[in-house]
């Protein structure tokens, strides 16, 4: 993704077509599965249990 914003500026992902959607964002970028949280969280604020479950059913 792009430059790492400060933590102030972080959006708040909660929901779990917001999730799918930076989710499928990165892979569509060659970011691995492995890779995702640590991709996704340095731009947004996850919420971890809805991340979780986005991959479980993808």
């Amino acid at each position: 993704m792009h430059a790492v914003l400060d933590d102030c500026e972080k959006r708040r992902l909660t929901e779990r077509v917001d999730i799918q959607t930076a989710v499928d964002i990165l892979e569509s970028r060659g970011v691995r599965r492995d890779d995702l949280l640590t991709e996704i969280t340095k731009v947004f604020y996850v919420d971890l249990d809805e991340f979780n479950r986005v991959l479980r059913l993808s």
